[in-house]
């Protein structure tokens, strides 16, 4: 969904919105069932927990010191290839809810997206890209995350929750 404007490449060679420490472990993306099936078949033994309806990773126990990286995640990349999560398709860009309404934001770890002018980031969500994000909430409101300080708003749904 971001090819326009983020390299996969880039993703590829960085891959830190794929490891989790004890503090933004709630960033896991959510999971449909058949993704689930398939990272269950190409890794045998991954755990999840279920989320409003969708399908988390279960990563118990981390300590203060230790990652947590998701289980689609080789050295190459991830194994799910284009049939990534929709959390995963429009990283940097999360869906929070924000005071009521819904809210589209962007995680400050991507340093491609994020040192990039904010009416870029913007405009790309308004080219079509907001519209998508907040139809497919329509449709799973598990990936609707609580709004996390820090993380910038940069668009705001017309209607409230």
């Amino acid at each position: 969904m971001l090819k326009k404007i983020l390299s996969g490449k880039s993703c590829a060679e960085c891959r830190l919105c794929c490891i989790f420490d004890r503090y933004d472990i709630w960033e896991t993306p959510v999971f449909n069932e058949e993704i689930m099936n398939r990272i269950k078949q190409l890794r045998p033994g991954t755990e999840f927990v279920t989320k409003d309806g969708g399908y988390i990773f279960k990563a118990d126990n981390i300590g203060a010191d230790q990652l947590f990286s998701c289980p689609a995640l080789t050295e190459t990349g991830c194994i799910l290839g284009d049939d990534k999560p929709f959390d995963c398709r429009i990283w940097p860009y999360r869906i929070m809810e924000v005071g009521g309404r819904r809210a589209i934001t962007i995680a400050s770890i991507c340093d491609e997206l994020y040192n990039r002018p904010l009416s870029q980031l913007v405009g790309f969500l308004k080219e079509g890209l907001a519209e998508a994000i907040f139809s497919y909430a329509d449709a799973h409101p598990e990936i609707v995350k609580p709004y996390y300080e820090g993380y910038p708003v940069l668009l705001f749904e017309n209607a409230k929750l």
